[in-house]
């Protein structure tokens, strides 16, 4: 029997994207502290929060499920951006961001409770931006849609589309690496869903992934 899985996740981007890999799940979110440490990398930070969700939703598991969390930061280099907190700071992330590369780190951590097995990986893209409009910007700020997302913009939102010649992993920008998933749950022999994860994923989407078959080699790519 392919066992349930907890997803440890509040994020409607991340239960969308992980309701195509065909396994059984329900939400339980797991609340914790998110500050970043003091001189904290970037990599660090989000596994750290992804390994510290997945235990602390592992309290709500029953015997035989497994607990997925994941955590999402965007960085430019060494700095860490959150969620802006308004309007004014959703812009100063978006100019500063305008027409360059930066990197989006997602962190997955995967558990068995039963037996204390956690196992935990890592995607890392580089994400170029285009250089959208000052107008453009002000109107996808004014629709709302940058106050709850890290580096105040979402990689899939149709009208602003802030981002160009993407060649990386997409469901990871959006929250949720698939394909990185797949690999982590073979190594901890959960059963296959029997649903081609990369061909769905690529269907929902409507992105030709260029690395998913290096992803599922095992490779460090992003």
């Amino acid at each position: 029997m392919t066992p349930s899985i907890i997803l440890a996740s509040s994020s409607p981007r991340r239960r969308e994207l992980f309701a195509l890999t065909g396994w059984t799940f329900e939400i339980k979110p797991a609340a914790i502290d998110e500050t970043p440490r003091p001189g904290e990398n970037p990599p660090d930070y989000v596994l750290r929060l992804a390994v510290t969700k997945a235990r602390e939703a592992a309290g709500q598991a029953e015997r035989g499920q497994f607990v997925l969390a994941a955590d999402t930061i965007v960085a430019d280099g060494a700095t860490l951006l959150g969620k802006p907190v308004d309007a004014r700071q959703a812009a100063a992330m978006l100019v500063r961001l305008r027409g360059r590369v930066h990197q989006v780190y997602t962190a997955v951590a995967l558990l068995d409770p039963d037996s204390g097995r956690l196992l935990s990986d890592l995607c890392v893209s580089q994400v170029p931006m285009r250089a959208y409009s000052h107008a453009e910007m002000e109107a996808y700020i004014a629709s709302g849609d940058s106050l709850d997302k890290a580096g105040a913009y979402a990689i899939q939102h149709a009208g602003f589309r802030p981002v160009e010649k993407f060649a990386g992993c997409f469901a990871s920008v959006m929250g949720l690496p698939l394909c990185h998933i797949a690999r982590t749950f073979q190594k901890m022999g959960i059963s296959p869903s029997g649903q081609n994860i990369p061909r769905a994923c690529q269907a929902h989407l409507g992105y030709a992934c260029p690395i998913f078959t290096a992803v599922l080699s095992g490779e460090t790519v992003g």
